[in-house]
């Protein structure tokens, strides 16, 4: 989304201001040209992908039954005609026209974008009142659907369920959305989405990591990366009058030990970029199965330009670059033309590629990061 477009009259800088992670926002009509690029019988297929999440929710009464796809279209057709949702997430590594659409939302850091999830619902359809820790916009696609709101405080669970469905849902706003209505939702804004007809629903998620999770996971970046010399040592031991003892003086040597743990802001940033763009479990890359030799490569990456696979996820900062978990720190040429790649997540022709971008390029083309633009 560029600066030109609007939210309900509001510039994004705008927007960013007064509303995000603040409070919801309803925009009625803002993209009305992406409600129509997935129809039931894609997601049916997009459903029975390996590569691709998907999750199917049905409602009994007040029981709740969630299954995990991969599932066959044909047992898709033949569900009831009320009472659940297909939900299929990462759409965008496997449409470009779904990719097209979240790079409408570049107003907003790459490093804080998930993916693109789109549900199908047939009338009635939900998978119940719940909140997410996370911002999200929520595009009508075809069909309409009524949402209710609530900034309540009691965000107790029904127990047992296999989903975090909200106990006491308390709604305070509602709103019926149609074709290309988009609705922002900050996180923890409890929420509950009802089909008003056989609808396609788009969900742009955020990535908000808790600390417990980056605590955990920069613990196991320092454990590959930490060199600590020296062993534990007691010359001046005295007999132990007490043998099961731990005793002050071993606790004290050992506390100095792990003082010399030490951390840098360049150790926080290597972590960082490796671990928001490290590619989650499923994900897949195709690999060129007749691969280009180099030189042909870097003929015709400058002659039609590169972009990057749909799952590829890619940041930099300062002198390093961040793809699929991996970072490079390539001299600065390189850097200011392969930052170029990662913001626009496409390169141009350019007659001039140098030969470290040439190098990384044709790496990451036989790991299928990149393809060719076009010719391929």
């Amino acid at each position: 989304m560029s600066e030109a477009l609007t939210l309900a009259g509001l510039t994004t800088a705008a927007f960013l201001r007064r509303h995000w992670q603040k409070k919801p926002l309803l925009a009625r009509g803002a993209l009305v040209e992406y409600a129509g690029i997935v129809q039931p019988g894609t997601l049916f297929s997009l459903a029975g992908r390996d590569d691709l999440e998907s999750r199917l929710v049905r409602r009994d009464g007040r029981r709740w039954q969630v299954r995990y796809g991969p599932f066959d279209p044909r047992e898709l057709r033949r569900l009831p005609h009320s009472g659940w949702t297909l939900l299929v997430q990462g759409v965008n590594h496997a449409l470009p026209a779904a990719q097209k659409l979240l790079d409408q939302f570049a107003f907003i850091p790459y490093a804080r974008l998930d993916d693109l999830m789109v549900s199908y619902a047939p009338r009635g359809g939900g998978v119940g009142p719940h909140f997410d820790s996370y911002d999200v916009f929520l595009l009508q696609g075809e069909g309409r659907r009524r949402w209710r709101i609530s900034r309540q405080r009691d965000l107790a669970l029904v127990d047992g369920a296999p989903l975090k469905i909200l106990r006491r849902f308390r709604p305070a706003r509602e709103w019926k959305l149609q074709t290309g209505d988009l609705l922002y939702l900050p996180p923890r804004c409890a929420h509950d989405g009802v089909a008003l007809s056989d609808c396609i629903t788009y969900s742009i998620g955020f990535r908000a990591p808790g600390a417990q999770e980056l605590g955990s996971r920069f613990l196991e970046y320092l454990q590959d990366e930490l060199r600590l010399d020296g062993i534990y040592e007691d010359p001046g031991l005295t007999p132990a009058r007490r043998p099961a003892w731990l005793d002050d003086d071993m606790v004290r040597k050992v506390r100095g030990m792990l003082r010399r743990i030490r951390w840098s802001n360049s150790d926080v940033v290597r972590f960082l970029g490796c671990y928001l763009t490290e590619p989650k479990s499923h994900v897949l890359f195709i690999r060129p199965t007749r691969p280009l030799t180099e030189g042909a490569f870097a003929v015709r990456a400058a002659r039609c330009g590169v972009r990057l696979a749909a799952p590829t996820q890619m940041l930099f900062r300062d002198g390093t670059l961040f793809i699929n978990g991996e970072a490079h720190a390539p001299a600065a040429p390189a850097v200011r033309q392969l930052s170029r790649l990662a913001d626009r997540r496409a390169l141009p022709p350019v007659p001039r590629l140098g030969r470290e971008t040439i190098c990384l390029l044709y790496q990451w083309y036989r790991a299928g990061y990149i393809h060719l633009k076009s010719g391929e």
